[in-house]
């Protein structure tokens, strides 16, 4: 069954920059944010909780700031976005408010999404704004995040959202109207993709570089994002979004591709475990081990052939085979200095080998994920 708008109880809208910002004046783009705004507020009346993810705030500052070329340095970015999240919240409340809407501004970062006790309270506090009728208008935390606390696109980061606040639907406007088989842009002959049921390494695949302008996203992030969204058990479309009532759009039947959620879903701490984009480390696990865990398993020290990375207790770490695959992700029980003097060794052994008795097993099934 294809998802849809009309029967969704809660929806994030992930909206960029280039669809927010006119690229000749560097303004919000108000018509089109007006029609936006309106397709919010008539989803709202038909009790849809809506929650926007919103790019810009550089965008609308680069010019009024002097900072021209295509590429720029931290340290201007996180200046343009202290100045461009002033404008862009300006803009969204004061739409909103011609709806009788009020808006809320979130900043997250990646380590707020990763990190279990700052998950939950961003959790608690869309929740809470949900409830008293808010739209939540969210976007990174440019102004103070450095590269490695980064998403660096929004795509991934409105997947995190949906996923944290167990969204029924997940909507990416973008500059294409869905999944192609190629570049349609390069390859004339290229085929939309109207339904992907799974995301198979050959729909993985079809992710390519990300477009020049203002947008940081592309294809590519766009397919990550619906592996998160869709393991999380919410449905991700993406859809054309330079158009006036884009949304109504989609309710309405346009042309787009709906990425259909896992049918298993996940509960939400393994939603939280399997949506890490920062893994801390790796573990690469022999056959014995991999099989083990498919049927269920912890995962012991014996199957651990190489430690990986500098992690400690409780950090989320991949699970690899021999060959390099990405099988399962997990919160891990030991630190990796300690996980490295206990791989191949069975419990017996730990004692000796750390001077104390520890756990078992390295990661316990209630915390692995398999992918």
């Amino acid at each position: 069954m294809i998802p849809s708008l009309k029967t969704a109880k809660r929806i994030v809208i992930k909206i960029g920059s280039a669809l927010i910002v006119d690229a000749e004046t560097a303004a919000p783009r108000e018509v089109w944010l007006r029609s936006v705004v309106q397709d919010i507020a008539q989803l709202i009346a038909h009790g849809t909780e809506v929650i926007v993810v919103s790019s810009g705030a550089i965008a609308l500052a680069r010019r009024q700031l002097g900072l021209g070329g295509a590429k720029l340095r931290l340290d201007e970015k996180q200046a343009a976005a202290a100045v461009g999240q002033i404008r862009l919240a300006q803009a969204w409340a004061q739409l909103l408010a011609e709806k009788d809407l009020t808006a809320a501004q979130l900043l997250i970062t990646l380590d707020d999404t990763e990190d279990r006790r700052r998950y939950l309270n961003a959790r608690a506090t869309l929740s809470t704004l949900l409830s008293l009728g808010c739209v939540p208008v969210i976007n990174e935390n440019d102004s103070v995040a450095t590269a490695e606390i980064r998403y660096g696109d929004n795509d991934r980061l409105a997947a995190r959202v949906a996923e944290m606040t167990q969204a029924d639907v997940l909507v990416l406007l973008s500059d294409i109207d869905g999944l192609y088989t190629a570049d349609p842009r390069k390859e004339p002959g290229a085929a939309h993709i109207p339904v992907v049921e799974a995301l198979t390494p050959e729909i993985m695949a079809m992710g390519g570089e990300p477009p020049p302008g203002y947008s940081s996203g592309g294809m590519r992030t766009k397919l990550v994002a619906a592996r998160i969204a869709t393991q999380a058990g919410c449905a991700m479309a993406i859809a054309i979004g330079n158009k006036e009532n884009p949304l109504h759009a989609v309710a309405a039947g346009a042309k787009c591709t709906w990425f259909l959620p896992a049918p298993e879903g996940r509960s939400a701490r393994k939603n939280w475990i399997a949506g890490h984009l920062a893994p801390a480390g790796a573990l690469t696990i022999d056959d014995g081990a991999a099989r083990a865990l498919v049927k269920g398993s912890s995962l012991l020290p014996a199957g651990i052939r190489k430690v990986s990375g500098n992690f400690e207790r409780g950090d989320p770490v991949d699970v690899l085979t021999l060959d390099g695959t990405r099988i399962a992700r997990g919160l891990t029980i030991y630190s990796s200095v300690d996980a490295a003097t206990i791989a191949g060794h069975r419990s017996e052994d730990f004692e000796a080998l750390l001077g104390f008795r520890g756990r078992d097993e390295v990661i316990h099934r209630d915390d692995l994920v398999l992918f």
